[in-house]
């Protein structure tokens, strides 16, 4: 079975994890009468289970430590002992013909303090991925003018190591920035547009790098909120004694339930660009699969296509660069 690479890219704690599961939960009620199904295998369902659970138990009032309120990501071996998430990818009743596989590793791997391995292995695994998508903390960006952005998401790091995976592409990839922890800012279409503003601008210095002469061609480059709890919303910031924040939500309601809101849309890019560069019908050894996985199975393509033509464009979601790699 062919597979296709994502990394999860984010600093920790910004919930890379949560919107992981959120995906894989909505994917089954959003794909409608559309002939796809997406299968973990059984560690990953394990451990998404698991997550979900955790999501579905948070308190009326909480802080939002690691990923909103659960444990973040470990590798207590290294690199080699990290956790993917692996899904098939196929038409509904049939052995999967396309094999997903997220990389959701430690933030700490691209923090000062990482190891050599573990920077290789970031910058290694960025190199061989199709997609990359990159969680955003909302509040860290929105609130106070976006004081603590830089901490807790930490852009110019990030683009540090965009510098150095991505040299001497000859194919295309796709970047997906996903606000999550958002449900405030998306409750009326100014509050929308100031938050898709402020991702443009929160990582203006990236974007401007896929821009340049010899990325320009290759990069695809989106924004798409997601309301990974959908049930909650940003209550308060405070700021403790040495200047770290801890932010605090609160559900909507008392009885309010875990009701995640566009978590399906990164996977409906992400078809989307796999549709178009098999359409583009080129020689592009990175991506000679897409060729035999849709033209030996014209129904597969429809349903992929249904599915993808569902992204959203307006309000705060946005396709911010490379629309040639996403028209379909």
């Amino acid at each position: 079975m062919q597979e296709l690479k994502i990394t999860m890219l984010g600093a920790s704690g910004v919930g890379k994890t949560t919107l992981l599961t959120a995906m894989y939960e909505q994917f089954e009620s959003n794909i409608g009468k559309t002939n796809l199904q997406l299968t973990p295998d059984d560690e990953s369902a394990a451990i998404l289970q698991d997550r979900l659970i955790e999501l579905k138990s948070l308190l009326d009032v909480f802080e939002a430590r690691g990923r909103m309120g659960i444990q973040g990501t470990e590798a207590m071996a290294g690199p080699e002992s990290l956790r993917s998430f692996s899904f098939g990818l196929g038409r509904k009743g049939e052995v999967p013909s396309l094999n997903l596989r997220f990389y959701d590793y430690p933030g700490g791997y691209h923090a000062t303090q990482a190891a050599k391995e573990e920077k290789e292995f970031v910058k290694t695994i960025l190199r061989e991925s199709t997609a990359v998508l990159i969680p955003i903390d909302a509040p860290s960006l929105m609130e106070k003018s976006g004081k603590f952005h830089e901490k807790i998401n930490r852009p110019q790091q990030i683009k540090a190591l965009f510098n150095a995976a991505y040299q001497d592409l000859d194919s295309p990839r796709l970047v997906i920035f996903a606000p999550v922890k958002c449900e405030k800012y998306l409750q009326n279409n100014k509050t929308a547009k100031e938050l898709l503003e402020k991702v443009k601008q929160g990582y203006a210095p990236l974007v401007d790098h896929f821009n340049s002469p010899s990325l320009n061609p290759w990069v695809a480059n989106v924004i798409t909120p997601v309301q990974t709890v959908g049930s909650v919303i940003f209550s308060r910031m405070e700021v403790d004694s040495v200047n770290n924040p801890h932010f605090y939500f609160r559900k909507t309601r008392h009885d309010a339930r875990y009701s995640p809101i566009d978590s399906e849309q990164p996977l409906r890019y992400l078809l989307r660009f796999l549709l178009k560069v098999h359409l583009e019908s080129r020689q592009w050894s990175f991506f000679n699969f897409l060729r035999d996985w849709f033209e030996l199975d014209t129904h597969l393509k429809k349903a992929v296509d249904e599915f993808a033509r569902g992204c959203k464009t307006n309000g705060s979601f946005a396709v911010v660069k490379g629309e040639k790699w996403l028209n379909i």
